[in-house]
């Protein structure tokens, strides 16, 4: 009936004309239509905006067992540095957040408001991984550093790494670190 506009009818066609109907109980009440308009356009802008936000890129470790593949989110402002995953509740496999140090220098992280176990893979500037700290403890606030210095740090779901066989020495591909 309405094709692809899906929810988008209740907006603009059905929410408008049920607020516009005068209650018997409620006859003062009688809502403007521009401001349930701007209200909805506003939510709308406010949707896409925080959707565009994240810059997913893909990003491979090269192991001896082969190269794999992940979808990851770059955190490259202070802002989104600070966050990273905290309060997230679910990380699918073969994503994850790629923190970007630039330029290369000692970095430390923590889990404080992270609710699932990561395995944190620190990254030198050429790309080579330098360190991993293996299923990190959800909510902690002890310090993991990256034991050198390191341009990057991908966080992914804990137990990536065994799983993949991902050591340190390995090779990462991605932009930031000029492999791709």
């Amino acid at each position: 009936m309405f094709g692809g506009l899906g929810y988008l009818h209740i907006w603009f066609w059905i929410l408008p004309r049920m607020l516009f109907v005068r209650s018997p109980k409620l006859p003062h009440i009688k809502l403007n239509i521009r401001a349930v308009i701007a209200a909805a356009v506003t939510w709308f802008a406010l949707a896409a905006a925080a959707a565009s936000a994240v810059e997913m890129q893909p990003l491979e470790i090269v192991t001896k067992s082969g190269v794999h593949v992940f979808t990851v989110e770059m955190a490259k402002t202070e802002q989104e540095r600070a966050t990273g995953l905290m309060y997230r509740k679910e990380l699918p496999e073969g994503r994850g957040m790629l923190f970007d140090f630039s330029p290369e220098q000692p970095v430390s992280m923590w889990m404080k408001n992270t609710f699932i176990p990561l395995d944190m893979i620190f990254i030198r500037s050429d790309g080579r991984i330098l360190r991993i700290a293996e299923n990190t403890e959800p909510h902690s606030e002890k310090i993991i550093s990256s034991g050198g210095l390191a341009k990057g740090v991908l966080e992914v779901i804990g137990g990536t790494a065994r799983k993949y066989g991902i050591q340190p020495g390995d090779r990462v591909a991605h932009p930031l670190f000029g492999t791709r």
